[in-house]
C-alpha cells in the first residue's frame, strides 16, 4: 500500500509538473502574441500616408511640360526628399474655370483624400468673369471640403491692373476672405511663388514657357520650393 501510495504521488507530481510546463508555455506564447498585436495597434506604429488632391487648371495639370516635370510630380518629389509619405494627386484640368473645378469636386475627392489644394481662378481672369462668380464657386469648393473634414490650402491668383482697380481689389481679396472664413491655409499668389519681389512679367520671363502663361520646368521648381513648406505643414496636420 505504501509503495502504491508513493507511486501514486510520483505520478501525480509528474502530471502536475507537466501541466505547469504546458500552462507556462501557453502563457508565454499568449503574452508574445498579445505583445505583437499591441505593437501593431500602437499609435504611430504604421506611418501615416496622407493623400492630397490638387484641384486646379493647366498650372496644376502641367500644361506644356513632359511627364514628371509638372507641378504635381515635382511636389511629390520634393515631399519625398523631406521624408514625407504624403502623396499629391493631380486633379488639374487645362482650361478649367472655378465653375469647372466645382462641378468635378465630388468625384475628385475620393474617400482616401485627407487634404485639398485649390489653385483656380486663372481662367476666370482670362475670360473676364465677374469676381462675384469666382468668389461663389471657390467658396462652395472650400466649404464642401471643410465640411468633409479635409484640410484645405488655397493658392490664389492675382488680377492684372488692366481690369481696373475695383475689379482687381474685389478679385484679389476673395481668396483671403474665403481662407479666413473656413480656416484654410493660404499662400502668396501663384506667380509670386516664382519671385515674390517681381513687379513686372519681364522679371519672371526666364522661368516661363514661350506662351508667357505657364511656368517651365525651372519655374515649376521655384514654385515648389516656395510652396513646399506650406504643403508639408498641411500634410502633417492631417495626422494630428
Amino acid at each position: 500500500m505504501k509503495i502504491a501510495f508513493q507511486l501514486s504521488q510520483a505520478t501525480y507530481g509528474a502530471r502536475r509538473c507537466l501541466r505547469n510546463i504546458t500552462l507556462a508555455t501557453a502563457s508565454v506564447t499568449l503574452t508574445a502574441l498579445l505583445s505583437v498585436a499591441a505593437l501593431g495597434a500602437a499609435p504611430g506604429a504604421a506611418q501615416a500616408e496622407p493623400t492630397i488632391v490638387a484641384l486646379g487648371d493647366s498650372l496644376t495639370a502641367g500644361y506644356g511640360l513632359p511627364e514628371g516635370e509638372g507641378l504635381v510630380p515635382q511636389l511629390n518629389a520634393w515631399l519625398a526628399a523631406q521624408g514625407s509619405t504624403a502623396t499629391v494627386l493631380n486633379a488639374g484640368v487645362s482650361g478649367d474655370t472655378s465653375a469647372g473645378g466645382l462641378s468635378r469636386l465630388d468625384w475628385s475627392l475620393t474617400p482616401e483624400t485627407d487634404a485639398l489644394i485649390v489653385t483656380l481662378g486663372g481662367n476666370d481672369l482670362l475670360r473676364g468673369l465677374p469676381p462675384t462668380e469666382t468668389r461663389k464657386n471657390l467658396d462652395s469648393i472650400v466649404k464642401s471640403a471643410t465640411d468633409r473634414g479635409l484640410k484645405v490650402l488655397i493658392v490664389p491668383m492675382e488680377a492684372p491692373g488692366n481690369f481696373g482697380p475695383d475689379y482687381k481689389a474685389d478679385f484679389d481679396a476673395l481668396y483671403s476672405d474665403i481662407a479666413t472664413t473656413y480656416g484654410a491655409a493660404i499662400t502668396q499668389p501663384f506667380f509670386r511663388l516664382l519671385d515674390a519681389q517681381a513687379t513686372d512679367p519681364g522679371q519672371i520671363r526666364q522661368w516661363m514657357q514661350a506662351d508667357g502663361i505657364h511656368p517651365n520646368k525651372d519655374g515649376v521648381a521655384r514654385v515648389v520650393a516656395s510652396l513646399g513648406p506650406t504643403l508639408l505643414d498641411l500634410a502633417n496636420s492631417t495626422t494630428d
